[in-house]
């Protein structure tokens, strides 16, 4: 029998008012399918902007193994190796906000590219690695000791990318500063974390849609030609630019930036076996949510938020039922005993971004 439309029996989360979460946001789940299951014991690397460092977090807290291959030295205590950002990311990268971040990481671990300024000082004397300037927190005293210290780093990346077993990436930005003497992409601005800027030298770059799918593509091929089996997960930050150096509202370009990473997740996705994309941007940024999961200022993520995507996350690649709690009302204070506390011990987020404003 011929249907009488092609939306004839189709399932109910094909269609916006057949979704639970309309009436109960915390019903939301546009999750669909894994192409895959996690066993809570493989080793599950991070890497990508601010939002990033919740999911790694999340999965530590919940029993996953994160893995971690660059570690500070045994005489430090817990409470000084956080302050040094040990543990926040699998190795101490930093955030890594573009796809060309992550290709020039993987050049950079594996030797196939030197950028050609290797160290920023700081108006305080100190010294910082151009690629991670805010990872620690003191600065270096020399140039020499950002490069012995970046050796560490880098082959701590090669452990990291040759021993996982499933990496996950978060698409953040596609605006970026780089140096046009050989194309060294940074996560800040020079002058704004370190360095000086320098318009002969340093140039904006916003990359658009042919540029991120490329470089996404290209590091992981070069992962998989490391690590065959590995699998992928990608998703896309909701947390929206801090500052645009277009001309125009910083809305805008986050508008343009999403859209961007959203497509190229989309294209590599279907492009790649064992590649999937999971919808953070989607469960933050959703009407159906009704901007309950951002902070007062419109942009930070509430741990609500965080706890929603994750429980999602779990369910569907670990079968594991954790529950996602009612988003707080916009109306109304956000009250929730011991909110604070629990983002601080749960996130714990550095966000390279934020350094913008202190300028």
């Amino acid at each position: 029998m011929t249907k009488h439309h092609p939306y004839v029996g189709r399932p109910d989360y094909q269609f916006w008012r057949k979704e639970p979460g309309v009436a109960e946001p915390s019903l939301f789940d546009p999750v669909g399918q894994p192409s895959f299951l996690i066993d809570p014991k493989v080793k599950v690397v991070t890497a990508g902007s601010c939002f990033a460092q919740h999911v790694a977090r999340y999965l530590a807290k919940t029993g996953f193994n994160f893995l971690v291959t660059e570690r500070p030295h045994p005489l430090l205590t817990e409470s000084v190796a956080n302050k040094l950002n040990y543990g926040l990311f699998s190795a101490r990268y930093g955030n890594i906000y573009t796809t060309r971040q992550l290709r020039q990481l993987l050049e950079r671990a594996y030797g196939s590219f030197k950028p050609v300024d290797g160290a920023w000082q700081r108006q305080d004397a100190r010294w910082v690695d151009p690629f991670r300037p805010q990872v620690l927190p003191g600065g270096y005293v020399s140039p020499l000791e950002v490069e012995l210290d970046r050796e560490l780093h880098l082959a701590a990346v090669r452990h990291a990318i040759e021993d996982m077993n499933v990496f996950v990436f978060t698409l953040g930005l596609t605006e970026s500063w780089l140096d046009s003497r050989d194309g060294a992409v940074y996560p800040l601005a020079p002058g704004v974390a370190g360095g000086v800027y320098d318009e002969n030298i340093h140039a904006f770059c916003n990359f658009d849609i042919e540029d991120v799918a490329a470089d996404l593509q290209w590091s992981l091929d070069f992962i998989r030609s490391r690590n065959p089996s590995v699998k992928f997960i990608l998703t896309v930050s909701p947390v929206p630019l801090n500052a645009t150096a277009l001309d125009r509202h910083v809305a805008v370009s986050t508008a343009y930036s999403k859209a961007v990473l959203r497509v190229a997740a989309e294209r590599i996705c279907n492009a790649n076996d064992m590649c999937d994309y999971f919808p953070s941007y989607e469960i933050i940024t959703s009407p159906i949510t009704r901007g309950a999961y951002f902070e007062d200022d419109a942009r930070e993520i509430r741990p609500e938020g965080v706890h929603h995507v994750m429980s999602l996350f779990l369910k569907h690649y670990a079968g594991m039922q954790t529950g996602t709690s009612k988003p707080a009302s916009r109306e109304t204070p956000n009250k929730v005993p011991g909110r604070i506390e629990q983002a601080e011990a749960l996130m714990q987020a550095l966000c390279d971004e934020e350094a913008i404003d202190n300028i």
